[in-house]
This record gives C-alpha cells, structure tokens and sequence, in this order.
C-alpha cells in the first residue's frame, strides 16, 4: 500500500496530499469507488451536496473496514442553502445522508456574491466547528477578496480553498496568497477535464522521463506546487496509478514546462458563476 504524505492545515489538523475526487458518480458507483479507493490507501475523499452521492460515499466509507478516524471525507454547502440557519440545517441532512457522527472537512461550495450570504454561512461553519461536528472548514472556488472578507468579518480564515488548479490554469497568485495565509490549496479538475492537456507533448515528454503516465506527471506538478490534487476515477488500476506519484521528483525546468503555454479557466469564474 502507498504511503501519503500529509499537510497539516491552519486549525492543526491533518489532510493526506492527495485524495479522490468522487463527480460525477451517482451513489451505487461513489460507494463501489471509495471501496476501492479506500483498499488502495486513499485516505481523503471528496463529495458535495450537489454531487448527489453522498449516501453512496458515506456507506463506501464505513463499508470499507478503514477506521473511520483515519478517512478525511469532505462534503460541500450547496449555493441554495446559503444563510446561517440554513447552513446549520444543510449539514445536518448533509451528515445524514453520509451516516456520519461528524464530517472532517465542510466547504462552502461556490461564494455566490450576488446572494451575499457567504459570510452568515462561514459563522455557521465555525459553529459547527466548535460544536464538533465537524473537524475543520474551508471554501471553495474563493477569490482571495471573499477570504479577505470571511477573515475581516469573523476573524476565522479557511483551512482550504478547493479551486480549479491545471497546467492550463495555474493560478499562481491565488496559491501564493494561500501561501501566505496558511491556506492549502486543493485542486480540483487537477487533469483538466475535457481539455486535450494529457496529450500535450510537453506533458508527454516530462511522462517519459519519468516512465510515468502523463496522468501522474501532472498530479506530481501539483504535489510539487503545494496543492492538493483530488483526482476522480472508479477504476481501481487508475486510482492505484493516480496515487502512486510520491516517488519522483520533476526538475525545476519540468515544472516549468507543464506551465508554459496559454492559460484558461475550463470551469466558471466565482465572480460570477451561480451554482445552487
């Protein structure tokens, strides 16, 4: 079995340095997947309230003879229950579907600026943090003003910001703020899904050198930028493949090289993107 390495985050807490990635499964495949996952030595797995799955992640979980306090499993608030109370009551539903005493990490899913209750949300999550319900929270798809905002007005900064993070979308300044706030910065879409830039030949290339696939060659670009790639698969070779990428190191022109083309965002902008 893989060893994970580990980030511990702002709150003290511990988060393995790469997780599975569980959109868009329905329940039946989610459990079948997490089973999998879980035997493999995942140790993190990601879901949401939008995905639709949670009851399927929830009975992969405890189905799988993992200890429960060594799975970190997260779910995320859907833009529609936005609001204090409604957050409070989202997690509860959210808790029951995954059959869980407690979450590891809750987010909120998308800021929704225009609705403008992200804040009354996130004083909802620290409650539900400091009721213990739930072990540490984050954000997802954040600006660094939505941070700024969610720490200037509760004084309580995210552990994660889960964004968009690929070779065709680095986001270099987001992560150097993380960085220097203490925030881990966890990637979503980390192959960027439904782009051509697994067959890059520069990708290619950089797999090559390595004997690796091109899948592995950019989960370790993000392993060696910092982040925290949540890569989805319900097969079992492909997710024993996409975790084992903790033994070789890109050289720093390599790292270069996944980067050094034209940049675009595959998914929506949170200035304006409205999930609910």
């Amino acid at each position: 079995m893989i060893s994970i390495p580990a980030h511990t985050l702002n709150d003290g807490t511990k988060i393995p340095a790469l997780g599975l990635g569980t959109w868009p499964m329905d329940d039946a495949e989610a459990e079948r997947a997490v089973g999998t996952a879980l035997e493999s030595g995942y140790r993190l797995v990601d879901t949401a309230t939008n995905y639709r799955n949670e009851t399927g992640v929830g009975r992969g979980v405890t189905g799988s003879g993992v200890p429960r306090e060594e799975v970190v499993v997260t779910t995320k608030l859907p833009g529609r229950h936005h609001g204090y109370e409604e957050t409070l009551t989202s997690f509860e539903e959210s808790r029951a579907r995954l059959g869980l005493e407690y979450v590891d990490l809750y987010l909120i899913h998308w800021p929704l600026p225009r609705v403008d209750q992200y804040v009354d949300s996130w004083k909802a999550m620290i409650r539900l943090r400091e009721d213990g319900l739930v072990r540490s929270i984050g954000v997802s798809n954040f600006t660094a003003a939505h941070i700024e905002r969610l720490e200037r007005e509760t004084g309580v900064l995210p552990a994660v910001n889960q964004i968009e993070l690929h070779p065709l979308f680095p986001q270099e300044e987001l992560r150097a703020y993380h960085a220097d706030k203490g925030i881990v910065t966890e990637s979503w879409s980390p192959l960027g899904q439904g782009s051509d830039v697994l067959d890059d030949p520069a990708v290619a290339a950089v797999a090559r050198a390595h004997e690796v696939t091109p899948g592995q060659a950019v989960l370790r670009w993000h392993v060696q930028l910092g982040a925290l790639p949540i890569p989805k698969s319900g097969d079992r070779d492909r997710q024993r493949a996409n975790l084992d990428v903790f033994g070789f190191e890109l050289t720093e022109a390599e790292m270069a090289a996944l980067t050094d083309r034209a940049h675009r965002r595959l998914g929506g902008d949170p200035e304006t993107h409205e999930e609910f």
